[in-house]
């Protein structure tokens, strides 16, 4: 600064340099960088508020099932068993039918060789009147039907036509499946197969009239044995198991199943072989129903109980 008070000349001129700087200065620090091109954004158009649509007022409709998803059988109920009386039977005996008529008590035995249709005295078990079948044929269901009893064959395709009275053949017929129940409904033989076909046969031609499919809960049943006809029903005993399923012989649907788990265990003290539970018989009059096995040492007569 004593420089400049010594030489007013070059103090004009530092003047003159730092107000041209400033000025240069504050140019630069306002121009502005360079810009974007803007284009105006033209301002939305207001939606309308859409009016508000009233609530449908609630209908009750009951939507038809679909057609590709039909609904499930229910379950039949299950009944197990009350044990009324044991009573005697023939512990070779390898029971295949098993039928009351008027009171008297008839049955049909396997195996070949061993294959008999006979009379049994209920309460003591005793024979009373016996037919054999000859050593080719393995005896299998019975049906009392008018002065008639009908007894099929296993495999043999034939089956045989009795005198009630007597036993003695009278007919022999044949049919294209096994022979394993029979039964009848007072007009119409009942025939099993082994499958879950039940056939019905004119007793008088021996023909077969129709067949109906058994089925539990939408499912076939095969495997249906004997056979029993109690109050419009068709009870079979399923082979090798303790079930007896009650049928519907218009439709073929289980509508009842009858669990005998454990029976044999009420019976005496044994000590032979036994086989598999197959043998039911109704006795009409006094509304009894009875169940044994093949080689079983005991007829049980037994009240169903519902559970």
């Amino acid at each position: 600064m004593q420089f400049l008070k010594r030489s007013p000349l070059l103090t004009a001129f530092a003047i003159f340099v730092l107000l041209a700087a400033i000025g240069w200065g504050g140019f630069a620090w306002s121009r502005p960088g360079p810009q974007q091109p803007t284009s105006a954004v033209p301002t939305p158009t207001a939606v309308p508020t859409p009016t508000a649509v009233p609530t449908p007022t609630a209908v009750e409709v009951s939507a038809p099932p679909s057609p590709l998803v039909a609904p499930s059988p229910a379950r039949p109920p299950v009944y197990g068993y009350r044990v009324l009386s044991v009573l005697p039977h023939d512990p070779q005996a390898f029971t295949q039918g098993l039928d009351f008529a008027d009171g008297v008590l008839y049955e049909g035995t396997g195996l070949y060789g061993a294959s008999s249709l006979r009379r049994v005295e209920l309460e003591s078990g005793r024979v009373l009147q016996q037919h054999d079948l000859d050593a080719a044929y393995f005896g299998e269901g019975i049906s009392v039907l008018g002065d008639r009893i009908y007894q099929l064959t296993w495999q043999n395709g034939v089956g045989f036509v009795y005198d009630r009275e007597s036993f003695q053949p009278v007919q022999q017929f044949s049919y294209p499946t096994e022979g394993w129940g029979l039964t009848h409904d007072g007009e119409q033989l009942i025939l099993s197969d082994g499958t879950a076909t039940l056939y019905f046969l004119d007793p008088a031609t021996l023909q077969e009239t129709g067949r109906v499919t058994v089925t539990l809960a939408g499912e076939r049943v095969t495997r249906l044995n004997e056979l029993e006809y109690v109050d419009g029903k068709v009870l079979a005993n399923v082979w090798q198991t303790d079930s007896v399923l009650r049928i519907d012989p218009a439709t073929g649907q289980v509508d009842a199943l009858y669990d005998f788990s454990g029976l044999l265990s009420q019976a005496p003290p044994f000590t032979g072989t036994v086989d598999v539970l197959n043998g039911i018989a109704f006795e009409e009059q006094k509304g009894r129903l009875f169940v044994t096995g093949k080689l079983w040492p005991a007829l049980f007569e037994v009240e169903l109980v519902p559970r």
